[in-house]
């Protein structure tokens, strides 16, 4: 089943239980959820960003104009310590 059984997650919620409190859980529990729902919210807006973005990215790609140099141009620069 992996590093953890269910005994050693009895023994873990019971030190949280200890240190918390049973008064505060259901406080902890509802930032928790909160917490949750927030980070899902930012991941799922940012693949939206992503799905946006990458269109626009590829047609600003294709209407840069391509310059008319030839490519020799630019490998017979001089060397200006000759």
């Amino acid at each position: 089943m992996g590093a953890f059984g269910w005994p050693h997650l009895l023994i873990i919620l019971a030190v949280i239980l200890l240190l918390f409190g049973a008064a505060k859980l259901p406080a902890l529990a509802k930032s928790l959820g909160q917490s949750a729902r927030v980070f899902k919210g930012e991941m799922k807006a940012m693949k939206e960003d992503d799905a946006t973005a990458k269109p626009k990215a590829d047609s600003v790609a294709s209407e840069t104009p391509k310059a008319d140099t030839p490519a020799s141009s630019t490998s017979s620069t001089a060397d200006p310590s000759s």
